[in-house]
């Protein structure tokens, strides 16, 4: 709209050669950094979150689950491990979150001979400046797929740390800053183990959310083929957020309120997993703390304000699920992570907490 305007000034013989352009620079600049000034409230979230969920469903159909705990994922600053089978959109998912919010995206495909060096970047010896020069990875980047990471060996796997931890990077003793809103997508076959290397617990800690995507119904399958009947879906998505607006949007969460007594909800679950008879590890104190600010932005993404229990418990699953260790004999009664969470939610009595 300010375009036109602008030229229709500076083609009136009245204005002046300088007043013209000079709007023209001032909308043009206030329009790049204009979509992070409108998330100022949890409802921008909300309506942030219905615009990219929208747009990616126009190439991913049926997920709306899948697509909501990976928004409360990113929104919370965590990363996010997908563990299914091949072929069910892993890779679509990450590449049609970035299109939709437009930011950079880099897949990583992990192989047991690829080297920390291939991810982070290295420093190259130029001849002509007679000095090092830092070639950046693919770890440089806002959304990182990093696709069968437990083909990768404990080295490589190990490299990604620091960047989930503090987003940023330390090659040859220089530390890197990654761009924000830096995100992980991590991906693993639960199927196929031969010549994988298991991710250890204190590496499966630092993921904010473990789950699965699972297969299309008949229906959703039907509808798959008709979208890539001509084209590949993701290819026709377009843009419709921005980075700026998802950094915004991960600072409005922090000021979302939790109840003292759903803080006490929460921690009286994390306390239970300590303590429970078939359970070898429960929750650490990050997992604490990742079901805290998860339960903060599925509460933003609904609109509100403030935390009820009922975010707790759609969240918790994926948040604790792979945090615990099953004792071996309880796994011979085919008890699991999930039956202990379950059981353990059911026991605690839940506040009531009236709206303000």
């Amino acid at each position: 709209m300010s375009a036109p305007n602008a030229d229709a000034a500076g083609s009136s013989p009245k204005a002046g050669t300088d007043s013209g352009p000079k709007p023209a620079k001032k909308a043009i600049k206030t329009g790049i950094g204009a979509s992070s000034a409108t998330i100022k409230t949890t409802a921008d979230v909300g309506e942030l979150s219905k615009r990219i969920i929208g747009n990616v469903e126009q190439a991913i159909v049926g997920k709306r689950k899948q697509l909501v705990l990976s928004l409360v994922t990113w929104f919370s600053g965590g990363h996010i491990l997908l563990e299914d089978v091949p072929g069910v959109a892993k890779t679509m998912l990450a590449r049609a979150l970035a299109k939709s919010v437009g930011c950079k995206f880099k897949r990583v495909q992990c192989t047991p001979d690829l080297l920390p060096t291939d991810v982070t970047g290295t420093s190259i010896f130029n001849q002509k400046k007679s000095q090092f020069e830092f070639r950046p990875g693919p770890v440089f980047t806002q959304i990182l797929l990093a696709d069968e990471i437990n083909r990768a060996t404990p080295r490589t796997q190990a490299s990604l740390l620091e960047a989930m931890a503090e987003a940023r990077v330390t090659v040859d003793g220089n530390t890197h800053a990654l761009q924000p809103p830096f995100v992980v997508i991590a991906t693993q076959n639960p199927v196929d183990h031969e010549g994988t290397f298991p991710l250890p617990e204190a590496q499966l800690d630092r993921f904010m959310m473990r789950f699965s995507l699972g297969y299309p119904s008949m229906q959703e399958e039907l509808r798959m083929l008709d979208l890539l009947q001509h084209s590949h879906p993701v290819d026709r998505l377009t843009s419709v957020a921005e980075a700026n607006e998802v950094v915004a949007a991960q600072q409005i969460i922090r000021k979302v309120h939790v109840d003292p007594r759903v803080r006490e909800y929460l921690l009286q679950i994390i306390s239970q997993t300590r303590q429970h008879a078939d359970l070898a590890l429960g929750g650490s104190p990050r997992a604490t703390i990742a079901l805290f600010r998860c339960s903060q932005a599925m509460a933003a993404i609904r609109g509100r304000d403030y935390v009820l229990p009922d975010d707790i418990k759609k969240i918790i699953a994926p948040v604790m699920n792979h945090r615990l260790i099953v004792r071996p004999e309880s796994r011979l009664r085919k008890i699991t992570g999930e039956k202990v969470i379950e059981e353990i939610v059911g026991e605690i009595a839940v506040p009531t907490i009236e709206a303000s």
